[in-house]
């Protein structure tokens, strides 16, 4: 089964920003994450994994007369979290699943502490459900 992983911040994390992190606790935090990768590439489960942009880069598009992008800055000031990063990974079930995403929420953060950080965790469908 594949499943996502889905790294999100924001103010309910209670998560200093990495921007106020020494180079000491960043490098650590990106250590720990390419341990991460090549731990899941070794037991056969990792499919794609990427970091994403600060939303300050983020855009909206949508599709405007005759099919013209019509692009926005995004998101608002009102967003309270946002998605820094996800894997997609393929295990046997969702135990595992969340086992992995326990794994990556405590990643180390300010002075090495583990940052116990929301890892939302969501199947990728292989099909329509079959109550379609």
């Amino acid at each position: 089964m594949k499943y996502m992983l889905l790294m999100q911040f924001g103010p309910q994390s209670d998560i200093a920003p990495i921007d106020t992190w020494s180079p000491e606790d960043v490098k650590a935090h990106i250590e720990f994450m390419g341990d991460v990768n090549r731990g899941l590439v070794e037991a056969g489960e990792f499919v794609d994994a990427q970091g994403l942009a600060m939303p300050d880069q983020a855009r909206i598009v949508r599709a405007g007369e005759g099919g013209v992008p019509v692009v926005t800055d995004g998101p608002f000031p009102e967003t309270k979290e946002f998605l820094v990063g996800y894997w997609i990974i393929d295990c046997e079930g969702p135990e595992r699943a969340y086992e992995l995403a326990a794994h990556i929420s405590a990643a180390p953060g300010l002075n090495g502490e583990p940052l116990n950080m929301p890892i939302e965790v969501r199947q990728v469908m292989a099909g329509p459900p079959e109550e379609l």
